[in-house]
């Protein structure tokens, strides 16, 4: 058994996996757009579990990942990451968005989850490229189950807006 990759055009805080990933800001207390969304749906008891990683450890740093609980969505886990501000590409972005994702899937393994899904890391309010985003996502998922092939079961690519999610739907012809 392999890691099936899927692509949903959808919501994230509808999906009923183990763990969801929230495109986090560094302060882990909520924002905009996925952020804010997952927060919302998800309750007091996410936002509670953020403050105590911000006292113990003073939040998280970009291309990190942290864990909490899911609250009221239908996953088990929220596992937040902080993606990069696209800056030109001059400033590492594209080193620190694998590393998100990178991140996010060992924490994942850490935690003997099984199904996984991802939102568009950084595409939102932090400007980076959406086709560029999208094949270091895909790139880095894939160097990580090629090298843990039966790690989790499931690993989905929720993609909120049409252009997200043709861009996924090119580059994963043939997987999905």
């Amino acid at each position: 058994m392999s890691t099936k990759l899927t692509l949903i055009q959808g919501d994230i805080t509808k999906i009923a996996s183990d763990a969801i990933v929230n495109a986090a800001n560094s302060s882990l207390l909520g924002g905009g757009g996925v952020d804010g969304a997952i927060h919302r749906a998800g309750g007091p008891a996410i936002l509670e579990e953020c403050i105590q990683i911000r006292n113990k450890q003073g939040g998280c740093k970009i291309g990190e990942a942290v864990i909490t609980t899911a609250g009221r969505l239908p996953a088990k886990y929220v596992i937040h990451t902080v993606g990069p501000v696209w800056q030109g590409g001059r400033n590492r972005e594209r080193e620190l968005l694998s590393n998100c994702y990178r991140n996010v899937l060992e924490l994942a393994l850490e935690h003997g989850i099984k199904t996984l899904a991802f939102p568009n890391i950084s595409t939102g309010i932090y400007r980076f490229p959406k086709a560029e985003a999208a094949a270091l996502a895909l790139e880095a998922v894939q160097a990580f189950v090629a090298s843990h092939p039966d790690a989790l079961e499931e690993i989905s690519f929720v993609c909120y807006d049409d252009e997200n999610f043709r861009l996924y739907e090119e580059l994963m012809k043939g997987e999905v």
